[in-house]
C-alpha cells in the first residue's frame, strides 16, 4: 500500500515546524502567524538574542510561490527575510534578495543567508513590542 500524499496545508504545517525547530537550534525565539501593521501575516517571525528580527515566508510548492507576489511587503518589518521551502522546491525561483531555508517536519538548514537590512529605531521598537505581546498572549493562562 502506498502512503497517502500530504496535502498542501499538511506540507505547510510541517515546513513551519521544521523552520521553527531550526531557528530554535540556532538560538532564535520563533513564533508563528504574526500579523503585521500593513495587514500582512508573517508565517514565522523570530528574534535573535541581540534583538535582530527575522521573517520566514514558507512556500509548500511552486504553485504556492507563483501566486504570491507580496513577499517584498514583509521586508520593512524585519532585519532579515527568508523563504522556507521543501527539499524538492525549485530553488532557482527564490530571489537573491532573500535568504533560503530548506526544511521538513524535523528541522532545516540555512542554504543562503539573507542580506541584513537593519530596521530603523521606531520600526524596531514597534515590531519588537508586537512580538513580545503576541508571544506573551499565547502563553497558557493559569
Amino acid at each position: 500500500m502506498e502512503p497517502l500524499p500530504f496535502s498542501r496545508p499538511d506540507i505547510t504545517a510541517l515546513l513551519a515546524r521544521g523552520v521553527t525547530r531550526m531557528l530554535s537550534e540556532h538560538g532564535l525565539a520563533p513564533i508563528l502567524e504574526v500579523p503585521l501593521a500593513n495587514g500582512r501575516r508573517a508565517d514565522v517571525m523570530a528574534i535573535t538574542a541581540s534583538g535582530e528580527i527575522w521573517i520566514v515566508e514558507t512556500k509548500s510548492c511552486e504553485a504556492d510561490y507563483a501566486c504570491d507576489a507580496k513577499w517584498p511587503e514583509y521586508i520593512e518589518f524585519c532585519d532579515r527575510f527568508f523563504f522556507g521551502v521543501t527539499e524538492d522546491f525549485p530553488r532557482e525561483l527564490i530571489p537573491e534578495e532573500a535568504g533560503l531555508i530548506v526544511a521538513d517536519g524535523f528541522g532545516g538548514a540555512i542554504l543562503r543567508e539573507s542580506p541584513l537590512r537593519p530596521l530603523v529605531g521606531a520600526r524596531r521598537k514597534a515590531v519588537t513590542l508586537l512580538f513580545a505581546r503576541l508571544a506573551a498572549l499565547r502563553l497558557p493562562q493559569s
